[in-house]
């Protein structure tokens, strides 16, 4: 039986035989991050916790792009401390959450996946991509180093391969993404809802109880602090985002200019 929900405009939710699809649905902004959508998101992951007809979770962008990261507009709108500090709040909320909840959560990757989209593909606990998929954690070409986004990454790659998405923001592709271990798998686009149906599948085969006691332990003891690190990365990013460079960066970035540097 299809039991389809909106969780919000922003994100919408396809429940069906026991697989909770959460579709980031910003397509004219290509699933851009912003509020509303971390919002909706941290609701959906708290309900579905609770939920038990739900095995799995899958995440998935609508339109042409699996997400860019935060919005820019919306943080050069409101670039003050309160709301951009909230704001990072908020993601890193969604990013724990994901971890946190008993379900395995798949990320379903076409297209782009930068910044805090990167990041949303690293916190998942296994990804899928198109073999057309782009990875990148580009913030520091304008600006504003990807903090946040480096706590999962540096997590998931190994610290120089992390070190050089960080701090080159250049793209990877799909097949270097998969050697790197940001992926699980990569399809064709015309396979990539059965590759991840497959991967589900293989989920929904194991008992439930065994698997979310089998993700606790997985993660309690791979790493303790990571709320720490998460804390670290909200003020330096916060910091970041209103200071100079990354208010010009920003703008540049958003009036599609070059931008100028105060060296």
């Amino acid at each position: 039986m299809n039991d389809t929900a909106q969780t919000a405009a922003v994100l919408l939710r396809d429940d069906t035989d026991g697989i909770a699809t959460l579709t980031l649905n910003r397509p004219a902004q290509y699933n851009a991050i912003d509020v509303a959508m971390l919002d909706a998101l941290n609701t959906a992951l708290d309900r579905i916790a609770d939920d038990r007809t739900v095995r799995v979770v899958v995440i998935a962008g609508a339109g042409k792009a699996f997400s860019p990261g935060h919005d820019l507009k919306q943080m050069l709108a409101d670039s003050n401390e309160a709301f951009i500090g909230a704001m990072f709040r908020r993601c890193c909320d969604a990013m724990l959450a994901i971890r946190r909840i008993p379900q395995p959560v798949i990320a379903k990757v076409h297209g782009i996946a930068t910044a805090a989209g990167c990041q949303l593909v690293a916190a998942c606990d296994l990804a899928v991509a198109s073999d057309d998929a782009r990875f990148a954690t580009s913030g520091i070409n304008f600006g504003l180093f990807c903090a946040t986004p480096g706590v999962a990454v540096s997590r998931d790659i190994s610290r120089k391969r992390a070190f050089e998405m960080l701090f080159t923001g250049e793209f990877v592709d799909a097949p270097t993404a998969l050697a790197w271990g940001l992926l699980n798998r990569v399809a064709s686009r015309a396979d990539l809802d059965a590759a991840t149906q497959a991967l589900a599948q293989s989920l929904l085969d194991k008992p439930a109880r065994v698997v979310a006691l089998g993700k606790r332990f997985f993660y309690d003891q791979l790493e303790e602090r990571i709320e720490t690190a998460y804390r670290i990365a909200t003020a330096t990013i916060t910091d970041n985002m209103l200071g100079d460079d990354a208010q010009e960066g920003v703008a540049a970035f958003v009036e599609k200019r070059k931008p100028r540097w105060d060296r």
